[in-house]
């Protein structure tokens, strides 16, 4: 009996407490295979939740990286990450690294099944652990030939008793010391939806249908060629709506903006977005209509994105048949078509299987009800055609501001001339001002005749260039002219 005392006592006491919460462990996992639901089964029930509580004190919570049925990346997932990255690169023995703004340093974080250890308060810590967790296997874990991403979370661990403070002061630190860690390592990105073919939210498909690149395009407002007083005007409107949160909340609407940009190709309509971007510090989305399967799709990539953000769509007059005219002249054409040959005329309501997005649902992604998911967003659609596009579609409350982006005047020939070549003057300059006011040519021509093709090439050379190609237009448009009008003599004759 001694010898089985001293035996007992000699054994660590951290081993004994393992070896009691592994028993526990097999009984509460049979206890609740049972499922009593008797008044003496839920009596027990009570009892053996208080036996657990001490055997295991600790309590968890658990942060999945997304929310609202896996439809939109958690913020407070990437929050805890960023919060635990200082964390990772003292404490942690496995992890993931990742480019950082700095192009010298990585921002590392946990990789799946490693745990750290935090300090809530003085005398009080918590456990992390970075969790992960296959995806329902409901067709073999594929979803059309696709394999699905596990689910991401992290858990936290701590002491019953330390509950209220977990929850209403640490973790709500965690959170903010994150933000602020989020935007000392922030990188700018430039984000395209993936093809359709390749996602949907169909069955909760977790894989996100956007990927990116760093965004670093260096165009700004300084290196722009527009009319400065158009520039000036553009810059303070975009310095009012980024300063407008409380503005928008006082009067109710959501905060975002249209913009849509127009005219010619050449005129800058791209280059004013990436100006925009780095003059507001944003992401862009830059969305293909054409990739994107259904309305719903369309939503669902708009709730994706994130806040500070440019959502853009180019050539929006391309991408699909979004006019009511186009649509009906379709029709026509088709019904013309199909009397002809004698077959019968397709129905109004019998859709064209390449159209994937209508009208109505590009109307209610720009201001129906889910674009006030999230804020500070700008929508911007860009087109070479304005008159081509439904006046539902820009009409002021969807696309706020119009901006016509024009062919180069005299004043951007300057600012042109200022950057290209760097002078203010010169005495080409009246030639330049006189022939731009008879033709038409686009900021892109302009630049790339004052862009130096060689190491001879200076102010001179390029600027005879440029007063050469802008006579040729000159001539061209006499000719043009005078062979209209020697048509219009012939036909007269006739």
């Amino acid at each position: 009996m001694m010898e089985a005392a001293a035996v007992w006592g000699g054994l660590n006491s951290g081993v004994v407490l393992s070896l009691i919460a592994v028993l526990w462990t097999v009984v509460w996992q049979n206890l609740q295979r049972l499922q009593l639901h008797t008044y003496v089964g839920r009596h027990m029930n009570r009892h053996t939740r208080r036996l657990a509580a001490l055997v295991d004190p600790y309590h968890s919570v658990a942060i999945a990286e997304y929310d609202g049925g896996r439809m939109k990346r958690s913020e407070a997932f990437e929050e805890v990450k960023a919060y635990l990255s200082a964390s990772c690169a003292r404490d942690v023995r496995h992890v993931r690294a990742e480019a950082a703004k700095d192009a010298d340093k990585l921002v590392l974080s946990m990789v799946d099944g490693e745990e750290v250890l935090d300090v809530a308060a003085e005398g009080v810590t918590v456990w992390w652990l970075a969790n992960s967790t296959p995806p329902p296997r409901t067709d073999g874990g594929y979803w059309g030939g696709r394999v699905q991403e596990n689910r991401r979370s992290y858990q936290l661990f701590f002491l019953d008793r330390h509950r209220d403070l977990v929850i209403n002061t640490y973790l709500p630190r965690v959170r903010k010391q994150g933000r602020a860690v989020m935007v000392k390592n922030r990188q700018r990105k430039l984000f395209t939806n993936i093809s359709y073919k390749n996602w949907s939210y169909e069955d909760g498909l977790t894989q996100s249908a956007w990927s990116h690149v760093v965004f670093e395009h260096p165009k700004t407002f300084d290196t722009l060629a527009m009319e400065p007083v158009k520039k000036k005007e553009i810059m303070e409107d975009l310095n009012m709506f980024k300063n407008g949160k409380e503005s928008y909340a006082r009067v109710g609407k959501a905060w975002k903006r249209g913009y849509l940009l127009y005219g010619p190709p050449g005129t800058g309509k791209s280059a004013i977005i990436a100006a925009m971007a780095n003059y507001l510090d944003y992401d862009i989305y830059d969305i293909e209509l054409t990739s994107v399967n259904t309305n719903t799709d369309l939503r669902k990539l708009f709730i994706q994105t994130t806040s500070k953000s440019i959502i853009v769509i180019e050539d929006i007059d391309c991408s699909l048949d979004l006019t009511g005219a186009r649509k009906k002249k379709k029709e026509a054409a088709a019904a013309d078509e199909a009397n002809k040959d004698g077959a019968r005329p397709a129905k109004p309501d019998e859709k064209d299987p390449s159209s994937k997005v209508t009208l109505s649902g590009l109307l209610n992604f720009i201001d129906g009800l889910w674009s006030a998911c999230g804020g500070e967003r700008l929508i911007v659609f860009t087109t070479n055609h304005v008159e081509k596009l439904d006046p539902a579609l820009i009409r002021r409350g969807r696309m706020d501001k119009h901006i016509e982006m024009s062919y180069c005047g005299f004043e951007a020939f300057k600012f042109l001339a200022n950057i290209y070549l760097e002078i203010d003057s010169h005495e080409l300059f009246p030639a330049v001002q006189a022939l731009l006011s008879e033709v038409e040519m686009t900021p892109a021509d302009v630049a790339e005749n004052l862009t130096p093709k060689s190491t001879d090439d200076n102010a001179d050379s390029c600027l005879r260039a440029l007063v050469s190609e802008l006579e040729k237009k000159v001539e061209d448009k006499a000719n043009g002219v005078k062979n209209g009008q020697d048509e219009g003599e012939a036909e007269d004759d006739n």
